[in-house]
């Protein structure tokens, strides 16, 4: 395909490759004439239906085909959906990547463990720095979220000037004292902004996102209540969710255990960083777990999302080799259910409560809140900002259509308003606004070391075999005369049939025999004739028996 190009010397192209239409794999490029910016390189988790996928990541062939081009990736964050695919485009190429210091602190914790950090040429920025990229300047943004150290960007280039707010949310009562700048996004829209790309996870909420400290108080009022150990499970890279943690139980004179490789790796990054304080012996190893009394001691843990790996997660099922649930335990899962994961969180806590904890989530108590803006949140801003263009991203459709439509009410025309697709090309000028094509753009599915090889047609399979099983039809021919020497023989794996299923078997074995009688020599020896005839009689025999559609392998061998 042909590679756009901005049609007019003023103009800009806004290319989002992920993170529209779905939450995570964020990704979004900005281009001006020859000079490309990268905004974020995030990962999306497996939907329920991707059998056997541990990541999704974008298509970064646009980027890979514009390697040259390329001056730039900007993390605004630390968590994975921004960050977690960067790993997988420094095996490709090695552009300047720039991230406040936590950011980077928990990037580089990733490109060690993949063997990439002398591959990366990692830049640390603060709020209000300012860099020259290509023919853009770009300054970074204060802003606040559910991990510490979020920026947004704005980008001055020929075109006018481009904000995006990356994640972010108006906290009045942050924990750690850093409110989105505010003072600036009115500056910006003071001098006029071009676009506005802004973040849309809660457009559908009324109202404003409660503040973090609220979480603190629940925990306070629910650590004083526990009679016994408490475990808490968050997402290691909610900072300040672990800072209110340890703080709340200094103040109750309870010890703290950290547990799960991201969480002990995270809570020592941000503590080394500045980031996380800890205060004075509060935390404890693992080991300590026997010798302290129930009522002195916290768990720290992830799998606050019940992935089958994860620490809470083998507690649940008593698999985890050093903390065992007992009767009386106060589990406490602090974080909102990622789509897609409700079945699997949900057998987590049946499997707590069965182990005689008391489980306290989301739905019952309020030891959760987004680090998103709601309604209220997001019209501020574009008071703010009063951008010409905007461009909804972060979320799914149905957030970026009631995103679109604030933006309308908030007197921003609608041919203004552009709703894209991953991939949709944003042409944008300061007195014009349009979609100039597509690039290429979807979803890389990792499996294992597999990157990419793993498409739909076997996650179809995958799907196939994990609904009906699997049967295995193995015939041995004489090469010289076509003659069946053995078989048929019949393997099934997963394939669940009835009583009678030798009897089925033997109807099946004998259905084949009279198919094979039935070709000639030369047809026996045509194995694109034989298998497809094998497997299509099968399929219709067992459909007809038994109302099942197993995959039917047909193994010929020549002796």
């Amino acid at each position: 395909m042909i590679d756009p190009v901005p049609g007019r010397p003023d103009s800009i192209l806004i290319i989002p490759l992920g993170g529209v239409g779905e939450i995570g794999m964020n990704m979004t490029v900005v281009r001006s004439e020859e000079d490309l910016l990268v905004i974020d390189a995030g990962l999306m988790f497996p939907e329920e239906e991707m059998l056997g996928i541990d990541l999704v990541i974008p298509d970064m062939t646009y980027l890979l085909e514009n390697r040259e081009k390329i001056r730039g990736l900007i993390l605004t964050h630390g968590h994975e959906d921004h960050t977690g695919a960067v790993p997988f485009l420094l095996r490709e190429i090695s552009p300047p990547i720039y991230g406040t210091a936590l950011t980077l602190g928990l990037l580089g914790e990733k490109l060690r463990e993949a063997d990439l950090m002398e591959k990366a040429d990692l830049r640390c920025i603060k709020p209000k720095d300012q860099v020259r990229l290509g023919n853009m300047t770009v300054e970074f943004i204060r802003v606040c979220h559910s991990i510490a150290d979020g920026v947004g960007v704005a980008i001055w280039s020929p075109a006018g000037l481009v904000v995006h707010t990356g994640d972010f949310k108006l906290d009045q009562t942050p924990v750690d004292g850093e409110f989105t700048d505010l003072h600036r996004f009115g500056d910006l829209g003071n001098e006029g902004v071009l676009v506005l790309l802004s973040d849309s996870t809660n457009a559908d909420q009324e109202g404003s996102t409660p503040s973090e400290k609220l979480v603190g108080v629940a925990f306070e009022e629910i650590f004083r209540r526990a009679k016994k150990r408490i475990i808490v499970a968050c997402f290691a890279s909610n900072i300040h969710r672990i800072q209110q943690v340890f703080s709340v139980a200094a103040r109750l004179g309870k010890k703290v255990v950290v547990n799960g490789k991201s969480m002990v790796a995270n809570t020592r990054i941000a503590s080394e960083l500045g980031y996380l304080h800890i205060p004075d012996g509060t935390l404890v190893g693992l080991e300590e777990i026997k010798h302290l009394p129930p009522e002195k001691l916290l768990i720290l843990t992830t799998g606050s999302q019940g992935e089958p790996l994860s620490a809470l997660s083998r507690m649940a099922i008593g698999e985890h080799k050093q903390i065992h649930v007992q009767e009386g335990d106060t589990v406490i899962i602090s974080a909102k259910v990622i789509p897609g994961n409700e079945k699997s969180i949900a057998r987590t806590i049946n499997h707590l409560f069965k182990r005689g904890a008391e489980v306290i989530y989301d739905e019952v108590s309020p030891i959760h809140v987004s680090g998103h803006p709601a309604r209220d949140e997001l019209k501020l801003i574009l008071n703010l900002v009063h951008p010409r263009f905007f461009v909804p991203i972060h979320g799914e459709y149905r957030h970026l259509h009631f995103h679109a439509k604030l933006a309308e009410e908030m007197g921003i025309p609608r041919p203004h308003i552009f709703l894209p697709e991953n991939g949709d090309v944003i042409e944008l000028g300061p007195d014009f606004g349009r979609f100039a094509g597509k690039v290429t753009a979807g979803r890389v599915l990792v499996d294992g070391k597999g990157i990419g090889d793993v498409g739909d047609t076997v996650l179809r399979d995958r799907q196939h075999l994990s609904q009906d099983g699997m049967l295995v039809v193995v015939i041995g021919f004489d090469k010289q005369t076509g003659a069946v020497v053995s078989g048929p023989e019949i393997v099934s794996r997963g394939f669940v049939y009835q009583k009678e299923s030798d009897e089925l078997f033997e109807a099946a074995k004998q259905l084949v025999l009279t198919v094979l009688e039935g070709c000639s020599k030369e047809e026996k020896s045509e194995m694109g004739f034989i298998k497809p005839r094998i497997r299509n009689v099968l399929r219709k025999f067992l459909y007809r028996e038994i109302k099942r559609r197993p995959m039917i392998l047909p193994v010929i061998v020549e002796v």
